[in-house]
């Protein structure tokens, strides 16, 4: 039986923390009062566990973990020297990164280049596109559980785009790519700030899955990124993926068997038409979609791969 760890990290990104905070640790969330960004602790409508802890900041120094878990570089760089006592700084440590190089692609370096400092990305494309330097470099895909069972039924004949604030994000999150694809496709946009493009806004995340479920796909605009959350829990509840053959998405979505992907544009718009005119075409590569979805990304193997990480970082 692997010891029980205590775990310092900061709350990055809310649905990633909560599929990690179900591995057998205790995480403690560095808070401040006014909950600035990375120290909003047990924030959100997420069903936190008891094993999600706050540590608040004027006390971090104070309480004893066992490994520190970096999840931006601000963390890496600037806090943990503000914020660790001096035997806290020698504590294992991970850096977790969420997102490929925004800088040219095939020469940012990483900002960690330590070898005593595992670095783990979350997709084989982050790992292959970063300069990882002298650090020990791991893998650990996506896990996904979803908040609220669902099952793809498609009685929607139109599909939708998941994406947070997609208007200020511009070509590399797809915006472009969207309108043009909605100017003669019908879709939905879900997501913070999505009102600006005339979409349904924030949808909280017990009601995500049920509300995909009633489309007949999904549409990823996205040219640059890790592997969205929101599209491998839309492969969870059953749709068929429609998306730009960029990053890992190609590993995931083999064309014509669990959804299309292309960087044709134009073929990406007629196999939307398509399943919108063949619901049980739509059915058929959902169910595709879904056990890919169950094989490749269930919580229960990404706990697993997280737990080895663990104890190969704090024995």
């Amino acid at each position: 039986m692997r010891r029980r760890l205590r775990i310092l990290t900061w709350h990055v990104h809310g649905n990633y923390l909560w599929y990690l905070t179900q591995a057998p640790h205790d995480f403690f969330l560095v808070t401040d009062r006014p909950h600035t960004l990375g120290r909003s602790g047990r924030s959100g409508s997420l069903p936190w566990g008891d094993n999600v802890h706050e540590a608040p900041l004027p006390a971090v120094r104070r309480m004893a973990f066992d490994l520190v878990l970096f999840q931006s570089r601000r963390e890496y760089e600037e806090e943990q020297y503000e914020m660790l006592s001096a035997s806290q700084l020698k504590l294992p440590r991970i850096y977790l990164e969420h997102d490929p190089p925004r800088g040219a692609p095939t020469d940012c370096r990483h900002c960690v280049d330590d070898p005593n400092t595992l670095l783990v990305h979350c997709t084989h494309y982050n790992a292959l596109m970063w300069q990882n330097g002298r650090s020990p470099v791991r893998v650990v895909e996506h896990g996904v559980k979803l908040l609220t069972p669902a099952r793809y039924t498609g009685r929607r004949p139109m599909g939708i785009v998941v994406v947070n604030n997609l208007d200020t994000r511009g070509r590399r999150l797809g915006a472009d790519v969207f309108k043009d694809v909605r100017a003669s496709v019908p879709l939905d946009l879900v997501g913070m700030g999505s009102e600006r493009m005339d979409g349904l806004g924030s949808i909280d995340n017990a009601g995500l899955a049920p509300l995909m479920a009633e489309y007949r796909f999904f549409f990823h605009p996205i040219r640059y990124t890790s592997l969205g959350l929101a599209l491998i829990e839309a492969m969870m509840v059953g749709l068929p993926i429609v998306g730009l053959a960029t990053t890992e998405l190609p590993s995931v979505i083999r064309d014509g068997y669990n959804g299309f992907v292309d960087t044709r544009i134009d073929r990406l718009q007629g196999m939307m038409r398509h399943l919108i005119r063949e619901p049980e075409e739509a059915r058929r590569m959902g169910d595709a979609a879904r056990r890919t979805a169950e094989e490749r990304f269930n919580i229960d193997r990404f706990v697993r791969d997280w737990n080895e990480v663990f104890a190969t970082v704090a024995p």
